[in-house]
């Protein structure tokens, strides 16, 4: 049986993790019951794969929502879009049978220019040993010049001879970098020019006061769901830093990114992997380089969906689930890919770390620090395969058939975390999901 729920009026999304934890499929359930399903952070270098109908759906930039026709999606101005890959999936969406009626892009969100994207691979480059994974999609540099206050907006698209100026001034800014850093490639700025019209007279139509939006429709009691893009240990604050985004993942990203008040979120829902993946450099105290993170990885399909680059796996750490816990004031827990622990004989949980023998129950700053810290491990007796047919006569049943030894482990983590879990998934599909 599929179980729904009535969601609050303003609940916030966010992964606990290193992204990858299933927030696109958890985003699209739970927007069964709002209006708007809106993006407040991130670029095209997060990705989500959504299964409906047995029909596999992967997006980079759309919102979660938009495989909902009747709901209105939006990209907040914390996001930063490049406009071909937007222009892509809008492409993409339309071919598979569905229109994009109902979409709406902040006028302030910042766009991805070329020279993004130009830069972004230089400079990666120039790092040399110290790479810090960047998926080289121009999304760094343009937070950079956002911050910088050389940003182009799509406000800007709309304002042609506003939109000269500027460029005039940044893409002589950019050519004298380009020239530093030692490439013969130079920008044409009637190239650039051209190419940002173009996308202007394209997107135009899109292009409104999000913040003016969301809170009339707060107002008028309509219902909100904010997605956030990648997790908490990729906040440019509060995450690994540097191998983090260049965004704030967090929960306290969202009132930024869409522009309402803190005073108007309900809930914010945690989505919890039941075991720990991430991309890229730095260290990953759990990490199993063995037999069963090999497991971990080609059960639970541990590829990124953006970039195809596989995930480094290990077990559950709640060091990590707690630090997202505080973070983002967590409300709610949805348990992910439960199933991909399936028959595995011993299951270990990361409790806390041992630092030159010290005890350490909390995130350090320090990735040198992090480097040294050994897991602290509660082990649990792992339970049999299940196996796709079984987990859909138990949500059928509902949570009290999960196998005992799978229901302990999950009361372990709600009870380490003090956080209760509403959902539990063990599939990729909408209908593979039972609400608490």
């Amino acid at each position: 049986m599929y179980h729904s729920r009535d969601t609050m009026p303003a609940a916030v999304i966010v992964g606990t993790q290193w992204g990858d934890e299933g927030k696109g499929k958890v985003t699209d359930y739970y927007a069964e019951n709002a209006d708007y399903i809106a993006r407040f952070q991130g670029g095209n270098n997060a990705g989500h794969t959504i299964i409906v109908g047995g029909e596999k759906h992967a997006f980079h930039i759309l919102p979660s929502g938009v495989l909902r026709p009747e709901k209105t999606v939006v990209i907040g101005n914390g996001v930063v879009v490049d406009p071909d890959v937007l222009m892509e999936e809008i492409g993409k969406l339309e071919a598979s049978g569905r229109q994009l009626t109902n979409f709406i892009i902040s006028d302030r969100t910042n766009l991805i220019m070329p020279y993004h994207k130009l830069l972004d691979g230089v400079q990666e480059t120039r790092r040399g040993g110290k790479k810090i994974g960047t998926t080289k999609r121009g999304i760094g540099p343009c937070y950079t010049d956002k911050i910088a206050r050389h940003g182009i907006r799509f406000a800007d698209l709309l304002d042609p001879e506003g939109l000269r100026e500027k460029l005039e001034t940044f893409i002589a800014e950019k050519n004298e970098l380009l020239a530093m850093y030692g490439v013969d490639e130079r920008l044409d700025l009637e190239e650039v020019y051209t190419w940002a019209l173009h996308h202007g007279e394209r997107l135009g139509r899109f292009v409104q006061d999000v913040s003016t939006t969301l809170n009339q429709a707060l107002t008028q009691g309509k219902s909100i769901l904010f997605e956030g893009a990648q997790g908490t240990m990729l906040d440019v604050d509060f995450g690994t830093y540097p191998y983090t985004t260049s965004s704030h993942t967090i929960s306290g990203g969202c009132c930024i990114g869409v522009g309402i008040g803190p005073t108007k979120i309900n809930d914010v829902i945690g989505v919890v992997k039941a075991y720990t993946t991430r991309v890229g450099g730095g260290p990953m105290p759990t990490e199993l380089e063995d037999e069963t993170g090999q497991h971990l990885a080609e059960k639970g399909g541990e590829f990124g969906t953006t970039t195809g680059r596989p995930r480094r796996c290990g077990w559950l750490d709640l060091v990590v689930v707690n630090h997202a816990v505080r973070l983002n004031g967590l409300t709610k827990l949805a348990i992910t890919k439960l199933d991909v622990l399936d028959g595995l004989d011993r299951i270990k949980v990361c409790t806390g770390y041992s630092y030159e023998g010290n005890p350490m129950t909390s995130f350090p700053p320090s990735l040198n620090q992090l480097a040294r810290c050994e897991p602290v491990y509660e082990e649990f007796q792992g339970w049999e395969e299940v196996g796709k047919e079984g987990w859909k006569r138990i949500i059928d049943q509902g949570y009290d058939a999960i196998p005992e030894n799978a229901r302990k482990y999950l009361e372990f983590i709600e009870k380490s975390t003090g956080v209760p879990i509403e959902m539990v998934s063990v599939g990729p599909g909408r209908e593979d999901t039972m609400i608490r």
